[in-house]
């Protein structure tokens, strides 16, 4: 056992596993900037709620599950030519990131939606009855009610991103994933399959625990 964790790729492990962490947290960050606007907007669109516009709703619901129906692999496909206009590159860390968040923005903005839909419709009513206006009934009241909820939303997300990069190694985007398909499946080097698989479960657990503790830390606060 010993002898095959000494040949197994260690520097390419270590490189990939760094990999793994820029594609999941760069378009962690621009999934939050993007899906948090778009899950409000959602929310705020829908039935019954402040700005109401069932066919603006319809539309956007309906553009928000394409994408989160359509199956990753097949999408980072698609998406080639833009990430080669935005990025400059389809290939690598930064080839991964425009597919990767075109791909987690639709999901976590509905995790949103859902959140804000949990909330207690009496905290919505009371600021629209005190004359307060729209934006500041979102900043100041149902954000910081549904923080933790949306915490547990970004840390969901996290967790899809990371098996996301897995699948972007397919074509070329670098990271465990990468290595697990190049090294572990194409050359039959089983340890190594092994190896990128338990760094991947590092990774997901350390988001999960991470996540978890800012939950119960805001959820108290």
């Amino acid at each position: 056992m010993l002898e095959a964790l000494q040949q197994v790729y260690w520097p390419e492990i270590l490189q990939g596993t760094w990999d793994t962490i820029l594609m999941t947290l760069l378009p962690l960050f621009f999934t939050v900037v993007l899906g948090l606007p778009l899950g409000i907007l959602l929310f705020i669109t829908s039935k019954d709620k402040p700005l109401a516009q069932p066919r603006f709703y319809a539309v956007t619901a309906l553009i928000v599950n394409l994408l989160r129906s359509m199956p990753f692999i097949i999408l980072l496909i698609i998406l080639i030519p833009l990430s080669r206009a935005i990025a400059g590159t389809s290939l690598g860390v930064r080839g991964a990131i425009v597919p990767l968040t075109v791909a987690a923005t639709p999901f976590f903005a509905r995790l949103v939606e859902n959140v804000l839909r949990e909330l207690d419709r009496g905290i919505l009513e009371a600021c629209q009855s005190m004359g307060i206006r729209l934006p500041q009934i979102i900043v100041g009241a149902l954000l910081p009610e549904a923080l933790p909820g949306i915490l547990a939303a970004i840390t969901v997300t996290g967790v899809t991103l990371i098996s996301y990069t897995a699948m972007a190694g397919a074509v070329g985007a670098g990271g465990l994933g990468d290595i697990a398909i190049r090294y572990g499946y194409q050359r039959f080097e089983t340890t190594v399959l092994i190896v990128s698989v338990v760094f991947l479960v590092i990774l997901v657990n350390i988001m999960e625990w991470a996540g978890q503790r800012l939950v119960r830390h805001f959820t108290h606060w």
